[in-house]
């Protein structure tokens, strides 16, 4: 293998902001990339832009629009900004160090990918794309060369042209809106583009790893591109059993293209199928890098010591001066570091690491909405769901109503809905929700045009994933709803010890499971194609309200009279945490909740745990205000964190997540549940019917 750094020549900085530059790991048209190190020993990925090229607003724009858009991506499979300065004039943007060969580059060196380890990277990829999606944006250029594959799994890097997905973007004259062969025909032809062209890109990529040969080519740029367009893709040298899987994602049509659910859920690895990123031929390509990293980056005298925690880490990094980007470009963020504890260290007593932020309405520090308050929704509806354009809520005067995302105006109303029987985003910018005659309706987010409706006997919408619609039924049974087929219910079946299934049940539908928790404490994991029960288990409430359940990875996690990790297949309990927790949610490899086990501070908590070991974390915040653990989950924004205080609907507290410290608190004129949700760096907040948009940082 090729060496991975090069040495620094002449012209090359040798510091970027806290990080000392140990040599170069590429260079491109834009700028250069590279390896860098913290004084922790932390090694990163820093790119900077041509010197040349700083005095050109469109592309120094373009770059720090990068950073940006990069951090308001919430997934493992993307690698993570960790800061972005101007630097004497020349923008830098650090990003985490993925040690690992390219796609391009292990196919290139050791031939097409086997079908265990091309069904785990579609699947993971799919599941990116699903998370970069969910942040309203595209990617628009991904590419071999732009997926890293690491023992973690594939990582998707490079955000240098991703766009949110209801902007516009205008391509120059002679620029190439992207690579040639894994661009989709509607970006050829300068069309406006929707998530589905990151699907064509992921076909293509597919493609080549599956065969070692693109799915398009030519001599040139123009007859690749025109084959895009006009031609069909070459699958003749991919497996015969992925070529159908493949082909559809390459459809001419966008809206012929599978959506990332469809595609995780077809590619579905066999069993044990990610351990090819730590065993086999692959991941011996993967330990060379990793040992090359390892050669390369420890000649600097660090001492060795416990990797700090992501918090931390990002805490050391900006009492090293660093600054992370605003999410709204406006304003830049200084943070301070904080010495945090060992993980698996018990939390000092009584120790806050954010102060109380008083104020009226909202603190000194707080922006200004981007809209509202608004007296839209209903007192006590549901959460509302951000799809596409629109942000939808339970309408004051009965049904639905829809407000624009960016201004919250009015963009529909559905009155013949019932709210109160609560409503449920789908792929594809669709939602489910039901009338009062139990009848299950499937509209389009953006105009509300009803798609296809069924009779259910619906009293409340549960879940939905790409085939299907859970219901609950008078008679407290579950009813699955095909999506297609004639929208046929597919299967009902009663919960165990007759749990009831109502609007105070909460569910999930992913991963070929449906995992419903009710408010009686049980929790029931139901087979989604035939409903036929995997597991069930007692006891995980002690007051009586069901909260809602996390799935990632053949993993469920749970609140309530415990924080636990459960096997998604068999429920086999893998850790648990004894106390009373609220809703958990994860970030990144920590598990999220709120406690009311207090560890002698005079608030709740949240807490954040190991995934794998249920192993406390030291990277955990307190909540400045409230006397009890709100039911509403965390909610994560760009570099900023989200929590409805408890008690009283005091307020909504927001923190610098590398810190754990307070920026400011949002207070409401009245009292009320406090329902959250967000999206492409905007987050919404419910409170007594009135709506508020709120901008991130």
């Amino acid at each position: 293998m090729a060496q991975f750094m090069t040495p620094l020549g002449f012209g090359d900085p040798l510091r970027l902001g806290p990080y000392r530059l140990l040599g170069v790991l590429g260079e491109g048209g834009m700028g250069k990339v590279y390896v860098g190190q913290d004084s922790a020993g932390a090694v990163t990925a820093v790119k900077v832009l041509h010197p040349e090229l700083t005095h050109d607003p469109n592309l120094a724009q373009r770059f720090l629009r990068e950073a940006q858009t990069a951090r308001s991506v919430e997934s493992g499979g993307v690698a993570r900004v960790l800061a972005a300065e101007l630097d004497g004039g020349r923008p830098w943007i650090a990003s985490e160090f993925l040690s690992g060969p390219t796609l391009e580059q292990a196919v290139t060196q050791r031939g097409p990918l086997e079908e265990p380890a091309l069904r785990a990277l579609a699947h993971s990829l799919a599941g990116t794309l699903r998370d970069i999606h969910a942040a309203g944006l595209i990617h628009r250029d991904l590419k071999p060369a732009n997926i890293v594959l690491t023992s973690t799994g594939p990582r998707v890097i490079d955000f240098g042209i991703a766009r949110p997905e209801h902007g516009l973007t205008l391509t120059t004259t002679g620029q190439v809106p992207a690579t040639p062969g894994y661009g989709a025909p509607e970006q050829v032809t300068g069309q406006r583009v929707s998530p589905a062209a990151d699907v064509f890109s992921l076909g293509a990529v597919l493609a080549y790893a599956a065969s070692g040969r693109r799915a398009y080519d030519g001599p040139h740029v123009a007859s690749l591109q025109y084959a895009v367009v006009h031609g069909e893709p070459d699958l003749t040298a991919v497996p015969g059993l992925l070529q159908p899987l493949i082909r559809p994602c390459l459809s001419k049509d966008p809206a012929l293209r599978p959506s990332p659910e469809q595609i995780a859920a077809v590619f579905a690895p066999p069993r044990g199928a990610q351990r090819v990123w730590k065993h086999g031929a692959l991941a011996e390509e993967i330990k060379e890098h990793e040992a090359q990293t390892k050669q390369y980056t420890t000649v600097v005298g660090v001492p060795a010591q416990r990797r700090p925690s992501r918090r931390r880490f990002l805490a050391s990094l900006a009492t090293g001066g660093a600054v992370l980007l605003a999410g709204g470009g406006a304003t830049a963020w200084w943070l301070r570091g904080e010495d945090l504890p060992e993980a698996g260290a018990t939390p000092p007593p009584a120790r806050l690491l954010a102060s109380p932020v008083e104020g009226g309405s909202s603190s000194d520090k707080a922006p200004k909405p981007l809209w509202g308050p608004l007296p839209v929704a209903a007192e006590g509806s549901p959460p509302p769901i951000v799809l596409r354009d629109v942000v939808i809520f339970a309408a004051k005067g009965g049904g639905l109503t829809a407000r624009k995302v960016t201004d919250g105006k009015e963009k529909w109303v559905l009155p013949d809905i019932d709210a109160t029987a609560r409503y449920v985003a789908m792929a594809d910018g669709r939602f489910a929700a039901a009338d009062s005659q139990g009848n299950v309706h499937i509209h389009d987010a953006s105009t509300s045009e009803r798609l296809w409706s069924a009779s259910a006997g619906a009293t409340c919408v549960l879940a939905a994933d790409a085939t299907t619609v859970y219901v609950g039924t008078a008679d407290d049974t579950i009813r699955a709803v095909a999506t297609a087929d004639g929208h046929k219910v597919r299967w009902t079946k009663p919960l165990a010890y007759a749990a009831p299934v109502d609007t105070t049940a909460q569910a999930v539908a992913a991963e070929g499971h449906l995992v419903v928790t009710s408010q009686d404490g049980s929790v029931t994991a139901l087979l989604s194609a035939t409903g036929k029960e995997a597991w069930h288990r007692t006891g995980q409430t002690s007051d009586g309200r069901a909260l809602h359940p996390f799935v990632d990875s053949g993993v469920v996690y749970l609140g309530g009279a415990s924080l636990c990790a459960c096997g998604l297949s068999d429920g086999k309990e893998i850790w648990r945490e004894i106390g009373t927790y609220g809703p958990p949610v994860l970030d990144g490899a920590d598990l999220l909740a709120m406690t009311a086990q207090d560890w002698g501070a005079p608030h709740p908590r949240l807490m954040s745990y190991d995934t794998a070991t249920g192993d406390y974390d030291s990277s955990w915040l307190a909540v400045p205000e409230g006397d009890a653990a709100p039911l509403a989950a965390p909610v994560f924004q760009g570099s900023s964190l989200w929590l409805a205080e408890g008690g009283d609907a005091k307020g909504v507290t927001v923190f610098d997540r590398s810190t754990g410290h307070a920026a400011w608190t949002y207070r409401p004129t009245r009292g009320g549940t406090w329902r959250m949700t967000a999206t492409g760096n905007r987050v919404f907040l419910l409170n007594a019917g009135d709506a508020v948009a709120m901008p991130v940082f």
